[in-house]
């Protein structure tokens, strides 16, 4: 453990706040990875998969923004962006 909690609360506060972070961090890596898979297959020009991965990366983005992980405009500003260069591939 990082710190030493001195009180029985305080452990379980930090128990807690242990889990609640591992469960964070998993659902921020699946979301930064669908969204760089999308970058990479945009970056190669490959629109139709790009399409497809698009749903994935949709699905990431707001199961973090339902979890809180991220915040609601954020979501969306990260959707926005991605729309827009799926849309621009060729």
């Amino acid at each position: 453990m990082l710190f030493m909690a001195i009180t029985k609360s305080a452990k379980k506060a930090l128990r807690v706040s242990m889990r609640k972070k591992a469960f964070n961090d998993r659902r921020t890596k699946a979301m930064k990875l669908a969204i760089n898979k999308v970058k990479n297959l945009i970056k190669d020009k490959k629109a139709k998969e790009a399409k497809e991965a698009l749903n994935k990366a949709y699905q990431a983005i707001d199961k973090a923004a339902k979890m809180k992980v991220i915040e609601k405009n954020n979501a969306a500003r990260k959707k926005s962006l991605l729309s827009r260069l799926v849309k621009g591939v060729k």
